[in-house]
């Protein structure tokens, strides 16, 4: 199941009105938004409702790659353009031709590459690296969670690419913003996660802590609540959840730290941390501690991590992804 545009605010409507105004225009699309609020998918439903929706969907981080290769990944190169180019390798320009180009990250592409990208957009042509020109029919769309008006005025932008790009704009909300939408996501997201995880399709989230959800701020957007709901699926550890969504963690994790570099330092009274908060910063350290020695002595197999931690598989992995182990 892929991805949908979910909710029933104003302002998702007002978005979904939108995408089938523009979604057979080919017009430059450009969506903002902070992180984790779901502007590829606002891409995807353009896609999805346009005449080319048969046609290549390309998606390219423009911020996960260096400036050299993010060249030659937009571009392509023929054999022998540089060193390592042993063979011919077609751009991702060239591959979405008739269909879409989503660049996310716009924001972070080098200025001498957004001299290229202009051209492109400009002429519906450009040169691989090595020197051969090729023509395209490619529907750029994009996203960025910069503030490009910002980073213009200070010269990290072209004002004529900017311009290029911002035919249509789209701004997605925060989720903070469309609290209403939650209850429709959750539903959403269980029905999703109930086959990826092999959770009973009996699963639910109770209204109390539906509650919880609609009081929290939702920092980490739609992609947090998709993770919390996750975790919820596989670890069941509601209270502890909510501790750590209404707790201040990089506070508590700041004292902790400096008491365990300063073993005899007395905090002052105001300084103190309430003990059910420091209990479970604590229980997290030594948490984060034992998991990590347990993959370091058995060369990262997680299997056999788990079964050392006497837990499953799936219970490691999200307590990886939670106390950010890699």
């Amino acid at each position: 199941m892929d991805l949908k545009l979910i909710g029933n605010s104003q302002s998702i409507k007002d978005i979904k009105e939108l995408i089938k105004v523009v979604a057979n225009t080919a017009l430059s699309v450009i969506i903002y938004g902070e992180t984790g609020v779901g502007k590829e998918v606002v891409a995807r439903e353009l896609h999805r409702l346009s005449d080319r929706k048969k046609k290549r969907f390309v998606k390219v981080n423009c911020a996960a790659l260096p400036s050299e290769l993010l060249e030659s990944e937009l571009f392509g190169y023929e054999k022998g353009a540089f060193t390592g180019a042993t063979r011919f390798k077609p751009g991702k320009f060239e591959v979405a031709s008739d269909g879409i180009i989503f660049l996310d990250e716009i924001g972070d592409i080098p200025l001498h590459l957004q001299a290229k990208l202009l051209h492109v957009l400009q002429s519906g042509e450009f040169s691989r690296l090595g020197g051969h020109d090729v023509k395209v029919n490619t529907w750029v769309i994009t996203a960025t969670n910069h503030d490009l008006e910002r980073d213009l005025s200070e010269g990290r932008f072209r004002e004529d690419l900017y311009y290029r790009l911002n035919i249509i704009k789209i701004d997605v909300p925060p989720l903070r913003e469309r609290k209403e939408d939650i209850p429709l996501l959750v539903e959403y997201f269980i029905t999703k996660y109930c086959s990826e995880l092999d959770v009973p399709e009996s699963f639910t989230i109770d209204s109390h802590m539906i509650d919880y959800f609609l009081k929290y701020d939702w920092p980490g957007n739609i992609r947090e609540l998709a993770n919390t709901i996750q975790r919820l699926m596989v670890l069941d550890d509601r209270d502890e959840l909510i501790q750590k969504m209404f707790s201040e963690p990089d506070t508590i994790d700041v004292k902790v730290g400096l008491m365990d570099n300063n073993p005899e330092l007395e905090p002052d009274a105001e300084d103190v941390v309430p003990l059910k908060l420091l209990k479970a910063s604590a229980g997290k350290y030594i948490e984060k501690k034992v998991i990590a020695h347990a993959l370091n002595i058995t060369g990262g197999n997680k299997v056999k991590a788990a079964k050392i931690l006497n837990i499953s598989y799936k219970t490691l992995f999200y307590k990886m992804n939670d106390l950010g182990l890699r």
